[in-house]
């Protein structure tokens, strides 16, 4: 039996569509700018393909001996970055769900207020505090200003508050203690939506140019947007071909670890309610 769509399914349809073609057209863009000959990517009218299809860009943006050296650097960083947001992140969540102390809406709020602070505000104190503190071209730098999380905190109590209280008090009558519920209960109720905000937080960081570009000069500690922005830069000018074939080269892990894990994204998506938001 055919299905039939109705007016307004046929809507949604169509404006799902618009959003994808918005969506994909700057990737389609990207890859097809960096198959094309560098002489080409500036020619008026643009056109979408050149006059030959060619791998010279992606030759040129992987024969930096930097490379390799640049992605191991991001992983490092986005994984211990991902590990310690969502760590401390779930921990101070876990404890405004369920201790009372005083001051608790006080430090909840101004916790909160972070979420409305562009992270660009904050960029010119915490560069001084790492200058003070002696940080600069090294990995915590680049790792300390990113551990702080407000919107995961928020998510994680929301989450947290909705988990029924009578699995805990089950294990504290077997004297069980608060780290141990926390440890052996709490968090494995909460695989689902650690899940997304892990996977969240390591596309978040990978994908941070501004702060690792600020406070890494040492190739050694260079992130790889970072690195691949350095070498794509040349005196003659912009190299558009190699531009966009080091963000193709940038985004792969990215699409990767999407395709892995996508199932996840979408069951905390629907745990957290971040659908409806």
């Amino acid at each position: 039996m055919t299905k039939r769509f109705g007016f307004s399914q046929i809507v949604l349809l169509l404006a799902a569509l618009v959003l994808a073609v918005i969506w994909l057209a700057p990737i389609a863009w990207a890859v097809a700018t960096s198959l094309k000959p560098e002489a080409e990517t500036t020619v008026v009218p643009l056109q979408w393909f050149g006059s030959e299809i060619t791998f010279d860009s992606y030759a040129l943006v992987l024969g930096t001996g930097g490379i390799v050296k640049w992605a191991i650097n991001s992983t490092v960083t986005a994984v211990i970055v991902t590990f310690m947001t969502v760590l401390f992140s779930a921990m101070a969540a876990y404890g405004f769900a369920r201790t009372q102390f005083k001051g608790q809406r006080v430090l909840l709020g101004v916790i909160l207020a972070g979420i409305m602070v562009p992270p660009q505000v904050l960029v010119a104190p915490l560069f001084a505090e790492m200058v003070s503190f002696g940080l600069i071209d090294t990995w915590w730098a680049v790792i300390l200003p990113q551990v702080a999380a407000p919107l995961i905190v928020y998510i994680l109590f929301k989450f947290f508050q909705d988990v029924p209280p009578e699995l805990e008090q089950a294990a504290f009558v077997d004297g069980a203690g608060r780290w141990r519920v926390f440890f052996t209960i709490v968090l494995p109720l909460s695989r689902p939506v650690l899940a997304a905000v892990s996977i969240f937080t390591f596309i978040n960081t990978w994908n941070n140019f501004l702060w690792p570009f600020l406070v890494s000069t040492d190739p050694n500690t260079m992130t790889l947007p970072v690195g691949l922005a350095n070498v794509v830069q040349g005196t003659f000018g912009l190299r558009y071909a190699q531009i966009m074939a080091s963000v193709v080269l940038a985004g792969l892990p990215l699409l990767v670890v999407f395709v892995l894990f996508q199932r996840q994204i979408i069951r905390g998506v629907a745990h957290t309610g971040l659908a409806g938001q």
